[in-house]
């Protein structure tokens, strides 16, 4: 059930047995793949590190998810169709050529990416994908990268950013593509879409 504002979301419950203990982001986006592209239902999934873990409060305590303090979410989960192939993510994609200049595009479904504080509005629990997109100047992009610790790079003029379920993108030029820290390649058309409280986490 997507989290509404001021009511209780998760639930008291550790790891199941058949649960499944992942290190990063990308390990859970892994996951997530391999059981989608068998048909089969995604495990729960225990969270020891990465961005929606750290968005959770993990801490990394493989213990904790085990016991008696481990709390259980549903979350939402991102899927991508890059160049018409199929992906998912469960708590970002990027699309850039550098970091540097050109057009960027975070999609995210985590509030952090690394140390920054991508989308200090995002919940992976409220039905919504964060997304911020555009092209800085030098000067900005400075100035951008030294505040995306605190979450302070928003609102910018250049920078259009939306709350949304899905979104549609042509890339010209081409982007590369990043899911959960890993780069999938380069494409000119991307369509992201928000499946709400398609997964079961404990952190």
């Amino acid at each position: 059930m997507t989290v509404e504002k001021g009511s209780a979301w998760g639930w008291s419950a550790p790891l199941p047995e058949d649960g499944v203990l992942v290190h990063s982001d990308a390990e859970a986006r892994a996951v997530v793949e391999g059981a989608r592209r068998a048909q089969q239902p995604v495990p729960t999934l225990g969270l020891l590190g990465g961005d929606l873990a750290r968005t959770l409060g993990a801490t990394g305590d493989a213990d904790r998810l085990r016991g008696a303090d481990a709390m259980t979410f549903p979350v939402d989960l991102g899927s991508a169709l890059v160049d018409g192939r199929l992906h998912w993510f469960v708590a970002h994609l990027v699309a850039r050529r550098s970091w540097w200049r050109g057009r960027t595009i975070a999609v995210m479904n985590a509030q952090w990416l690394g140390t920054w504080d991508v989308a200090p509005r995002a919940h992976p629990g409220d039905g919504l994908l964060d997304i911020t997109d555009g092209t800085l100047r030098a000067g900005d992009r400075l100035e951008a990268r030294r505040r995306l610790p605190t979450g302070t790079h928003l609102p910018h003029p250049d920078l259009r950013t939306a709350r949304v379920a899905a979104e549609q993108f042509d890339l010209e030029p081409a982007l590369d593509v990043w899911l959960d820290g890993e780069r999938i390649g380069r494409a000119r058309h991307l369509s992201v879409r928000l499946e709400p409280d398609a997964l079961r986490v404990v952190v």
